[in-house]
């Protein structure tokens, strides 16, 4: 395959090989990973130099990409369609074959079921990675902890509610000794604050926004997560679970207590109105959001900008 160039002696003929590969990187930035990864680096050797580029793949954004799903009641509550799985192996083999190593920002879907293989697989080819967006676990908890492992630079993670966040925050606190940052995507459990105390407690940054959250747990936080920076509890469900037999009831405004505890923050994130459409969202679904209901990017969001997508 050849290109023209005309010059006052004529046309003189180039192959596309000769393409300075500055001008093919900035050409390849306009692309999606998808367009990037549907062949051109096998145009020629010089196409494929420039779309292995390391500023070409810091982020490794499958935030549009979805699995092909039905929920089932038994573990992993979710069967994903043999060609969903086949297609996202071939993507990720690709992908990652042409980043050679130097992707830092990875971000899943949360209707993107990873398995095993998907999970080690990456986690064996992503060693740089310091941000990690992948909200759905259902297939993927018993091998995150070796993953965990080999993400030395791990930095900032956005996670939904587990059974074993305890042996979770353990591996981050042995292996990634830069992290700071934690989302949670799901209620927000009492032995996880306390994990985070044990484990974590240099942590700078928590959002929970749209998750459950009792009073209790939100005060046992702020009192020993004595590091924490910037907290984000914006539309959460503040449950106060008084004695029995009182029932738990829903706090719709922060008393002064929890304001005077989260005087040391830098940030202190809340939205708890009537009349905000997100919190209206998070005490309908009860503080799990079924985020399949809503806009396309909406589980994107977050008043963190350093979280958002």
């Amino acid at each position: 395959m050849e290109f023209r160039e005309i010059e006052e002696c004529g046309t003189v003929r180039r192959r596309w090989e000769d393409m300075d590969i500055d001008i093919l990187v900035k050409i390849f930035q306009s692309l999606t990973v998808f367009e990037r990864t549907s062949g051109i680096a096998h145009v020629c050797s010089t196409w494929r130099l420039a779309a292995c580029d390391p500023f070409l793949w810091r982020t490794l954004d499958l935030s549009m990409l979805k699995s092909n799903f039905i929920k089932i009641p038994l573990e992993p509550y979710v069967y994903v369609h043999g060609h969903s799985d086949k297609t996202l192996t071939q993507f990720l083999k690709i992908a990652l074959n042409l980043s050679r190593g130097n992707i830092t920002s990875l971000f899943f879907h949360f209707n993107l079921y990873v398995s095993e293989d998907h999970l080690t697989y990456t986690a064996q080819r992503c060693p740089r990675l310091k941000r990690l967006v992948l909200p759905a676990w259902n297939r993927v908890e018993t091998v995150m902890i070796k993953a965990i492992e080999l993400w030395k630079d791990l930095e900032s993670l956005t996670m939904p509610s587990i059974v074993n966040f305890p042996r979770l925050v353990q591996a981050i606190a042995t292996n990634c000794r830069k992290f700071s940052e934690l989302k949670i995507m799901g209620p927000f459990e009492n032995y996880f604050a306390s994990s985070l105390v044990t484990y974590l407690p240099k942590l700078k940054v928590l959002s929970l926004r749209c998750s459950m959250l009792c009073k209790d747990t939100l005060i046992f936080v702020l009192d020993n997560l004595r590091c924490l920076e910037v907290l984000n509890i914006s539309h959460c469900l503040l449950i106060e679970a008084p004695p029995p037999p009182a029932p738990r009831r829903i706090v719709r405004q922060l008393d002064k207590t929890i304001l005077e505890k989260a005087s040391h923050l830098h940030y202190f994130l809340a939205c708890m109105s009537d009349t905000c459409n997100m919190c209206q969202k998070t005490r309908n679904d009860e503080g799990l959001m079924r985020w399949y209901k809503y806009d396309e990017g909406l589980w994107k969001e977050d008043e963190v900008s350093s979280l958002a997508l």
